[in-house]
C-alpha cells in the first residue's frame, strides 16, 4: 500500500467541485428515522445540490441545475465543523 492509497477500513469523503460528496470506505448510512439505507457499493456519491431524485444519492441533477459550490475548504470558528 502506498501513502496515497487509503486503508481498507478507512473512510474518506471528497467534495467534487460543483458536484457530489464522494464517500469511499465502510460506512453506515441512515435516514432521519435511524433506519439503515442499503449501500451496494464501496464508493457512493451523496447529493449536495438538493435536486437529486435518488436522495441522499447523487443522480447528476447538479449538472442540469448549474449547481455551484465554493472552491476550497470552508472553515469557520469551529475548525471546519458546521456552525449555527
Amino acid at each position: 500500500m502506498t501513502e496515497s492509497e487509503p486503508r481498507a477500513d478507512e473512510v474518506t469523503i471528497t467534495p467534487y467541485r460543483d458536484g457530489p460528496l464522494l464517500v469511499r470506505g465502510p460506512v453506515s448510512l441512515r435516514d432521519p428515522d435511524g433506519s439503515e439505507i442499503p449501500i451496494e457499493r464501496r464508493t457512493i456519491a451523496l447529493c449536495r445540490c438538493g435536486r437529486s431524485r435518488l436522495k441522499p444519492f447523487c443522480d447528476g441533477s447538479h449538472k442540469l441545475a448549474s449547481f455551484r459550490a465554493p472552491a476550497g475548504t470552508q472553515r469557520g470558528s469551529a475548525g471546519g465543523r458546521a456552525t449555527r
